[in-house]
């Protein structure tokens, strides 16, 4: 594609960043949610997330290779046209209060998005300079986490509305719960149905490519999409810990609405992606910002960790003007986890897919591949807090997910050969 930025494509990839935003961060709101209504220990509720994330492991390599049949505009559309199914399994799963059914909606929903994410993110790349694409992913993060924030108020609104508290549930209210499931996905699929053959009528152009210096070679040859595709490995792992763990990690310790307080996670992660695109690259380069990230993240992690879960010192600082519920510090340090995540996976995707030409969407899969993080990292944090019974020391595993990120920033991006 044409370097000159392009206003069409820009709206369309960003309302297809706010569906990205809302399908995926409701994941917040339903493990808390289905714990209750199924009866899930922490490291099954968790599995919510494995579903929906490994999607993006298992299906990545196909959909690139469905991108070079179809084009990526086309693949959009079918990527949109699957999350419509994969909306509709909700509906038998509600019914039946299946979790079996619930994780193979899950699946679906991430099989589509695998699609078009590994589509959408090299048109935000290459529409326009290669130092600015983290501006405009971060424009793109403003949308889908925008989202973000709304999808857990309105789920929690429309679910749990009348019902009183959700520990002295009866059985009618279970099944009052689980049917009011039904409604919102019919909506979401009717949504989704539309924007496809949005999607597939627009005036949204094709991507061009010219010949590349790897044309010969396998795409795990260039180590700065590998190391950039482990890097976000860890980083969905802890941006998937911090937004969808803090409901359950406040239900656990007796915070109330904790499904609502993933929108506290993408408050912070908002303001992260406001800064980087009034700051990226005009005060702040792509990789500096990628360093103060992973900094920030090993400091929050240890905010969590070692701060108090019933003292509200910080969160009076930070949320005692707004007048807004009170958050134990260790919430707080969960939620400002988000300040720290937002631009990591802005700034990968450009320092990863420079120049990669014609195998720009190998590469694209491969870095999508990383979303598998999203899986692992979470079901592992789940595990040992059941093990240890402490979840709150269970945060420490971020501390691992911000070294590597570190190491990215500092040195792995710039690796040429492997020998």
């Amino acid at each position: 594609m044409h370097k000159n930025s392009s206003l069409v494509p820009m709206i369309i990839i960003g309302i297809l960043f706010f569906i990205f935003g809302f399908v995926t961060w409701l994941n917040g709101s339903l493990i808390p949610f289905l714990k209750v209504i199924l009866d899930l220990n922490e490291f099954e509720a968790l599995f919510v997330t494995f579903a929906f994330y490994i999607a993006y492991t298992v299906m990545a390599l196909p959909m690139s290779f469905l991108l070079e049949k179809t084009g990526y505009k086309n693949g959009m559309a079918i990527g949109l046209g699957v999350m419509a199914v994969g909306s509709t399994l909700f509906i038998p799963a509600a019914e039946q209060a299946s979790f079996a059914i619930f994780l193979t909606a899950l699946f679906t929903l991430g099989t589509g998005l695998t699609i078009l994410q590994t589509a959408s993110n090299p048109y935000i790349v290459l529409v326009g300079p290669i130092e600015s694409a983290a501006m405009r992913i971060s424009i793109m993060g403003l949308i889908n986490k925008s989202a973000g924030i709304l999808a857990p108020l309105v789920f929690t609104a429309f679910i749990f509305s009348g019902l009183g508290s959700v520990d002295a549930l009866t059985t009618e209210d279970i099944h009052a719960l689980t049917s009011r499931l039904i409604t919102p996905y019919i909506v979401m699929a009717s949504v989704l149905v539309f924007l496809m053959l949005f999607v597939k009528f627009s005036a949204l152009p094709e991507l061009e490519f010219e010949d590349d210096e790897y044309d010969d070679n396998s795409i795990f040859s260039v180590p700065r999409v590998v190391l950039g595709a482990i890097a976000l490995f860890f980083y969905v792992g802890i941006e998937v810990i911090a937004g969808d763990t803090i409901g359950l990690y406040a239900q656990n310790i007796g915070v109330l609405n904790a499904t609502a307080l993933t929108s506290y996670t993408m408050v912070f992660m908002v303001i992260a992606y406001i800064f980087g695109v009034l700051l990226i690259p005009k005060v702040i380069s792509q990789e500096k910002a990628l360093l103060s990230s992973a900094g920030l993240g090993i400091l929050f992690v240890l905010g969590v960790v070692f701060s108090s879960k019933t003292s509200h010192g910080i969160s009076e600082i930070l949320w005692g003007w707004s007048g807004v519920v009170t958050l134990p510090d260790t919430i707080t340090f969960v939620a400002l986890l988000g300040l720290s995540n937002a631009l990591v996976w802005p700034t990968i995707w450009p320092l990863a897919l420079e120049n990669l030409g014609k195998h720009t969407a190998k590469g694209s899969a491969l870095l999508i591949m990383a979303i598998a993080g999203g899986a692992v990292i979470p079901l592992a944090f789940g595990k040992i807090a059941q093990i240890t019974q402490d979840m709150q020391m269970s945060y420490l595993i971020g501390i691992v997910c911000y070294l590597f990120i570190l190491f990215y920033a500092i040195k792995g991006h710039k690796v040429k050969s492997w020998f």
